[in-house]
């Protein structure tokens, strides 16, 4: 190994986690998560977390780590993803990270952005907008005052609010105030981008959902709804629990739900796809061959 660190990221379904499994075997690694709702104990199910089997083979990190009431921040995430590659390395083992929140894996690669910052304000901000009701508030007020940032984030809540408590602080679009800082990565990397055609990612997701309901994630939904998961700051984003719920409340039957949990996974997939072709230029695609991972080490 050469202290690159490699990553294996892309769209919901599309088999990271099998790979990286498969990776840290064979070059002895191990894996950190990059995905915001796995580090709910609590959702292990709905949120595809390693099986405890699969935990036994491989240390896993930043998996089921949170309680539900606690709010998952990429500043958080940097901190602690950093913290767990130095643990890693320093037991002469690969770092290999593993998921499909974009987000954190850019700030985790490229660094925070270094603008202005206001505790108070920012809690005033994330009380009114943080919110399904809240967020086509948020939606109008930053389209109407930074365009160019409703643009470039509007399928990102976090970071629309981010926007304006920097346009509030400023009096200037993000987007302005970012244009021209060179980006540089913070590790060496291999950077892989797993991408399905999209006929096989729709039947990777129908698959997956299938087996996340028979596995037992109606029940593990219940106990979080009944703890308050709608009323928490992060885990409530968790995509199927709403539909779930709706189908508590006897809104559709079970068929329903399944396919509605499988149009809603694709629409998410389809956002992710768009982010990593955009935002990873130091990443490259990749069909999912494992000879394709284990070249460079």
């Amino acid at each position: 190994m050469d202290g690159r660190i490699l990553i294996i990221s892309g769209a919901t379904a599309s088999g990271k986690s099998a790979l990286a499994l498969l990776a840290a075997e064979k070059l002895n690694g191990e894996i950190v998560s990059v995905d915001s709702m796995q580090l709910y104990k609590d959702l292990p199910i709905g949120t595809a977390q390693p099986s405890a089997e699969e935990k036994s083979r491989i240390p896993h990190h930043l998996t089921g780590i949170y309680e539900l009431e606690e709010r998952s921040e990429v500043f958080r995430f940097c901190s602690e993803a950093d913290a767990a590659i130095h643990d890693i390395r320093s037991r002469g083992k690969l770092p290999i990270l593993c998921g499909g929140t974009g987000l954190y894996l850019k700030a985790l690669l490229y660094g925070l952005d270094d603008l202005p910052g206001d505790r108070e304000l920012r809690r005033q901000l994330d009380e009114k907008y943080d919110s399904d009701a809240g967020e086509l508030l948020l939606h109008k007020k930053v389209a109407e005052v930074d365009p160019a940032a409703f643009e470039k984030w509007k399928l990102c809540r976090r970071r629309l609010i981010r926007a304006l408590e920097v346009f509030i602080l400023t009096g200037k679009s993000i987007v302005e105030l970012q244009q021209g800082k060179r980006q540089t990565l913070r590790y060496p990397v291999k950077s892989l981008i797993l991408e399905r055609e999209s006929a096989e990612l729709k039947e990777r997701i129908a698959s997956r959902a299938a087996k996340m309901l028979s596995d037992g994630w109606l029940q593990e939904a219940r106990c979080a709804i009944d703890r308050g998961l709608f009323a928490t700051p992060t885990a409530h984003q968790a995509l199927g629990y709403k539909l779930i719920d709706a189908f508590f409340r006897g809104e559709f039957d079970r068929q329903t739900l399944l396919e509605k949990i499988c149009t809603a996974t694709w629409q998410y997939a389809r956002r992710q796809r768009t982010w990593f072709r955009h935002q990873h230029p130091e990443a490259e695609f990749f069909d999912g061959s494992p000879a394709k991972l284990f070249s460079d080490f």
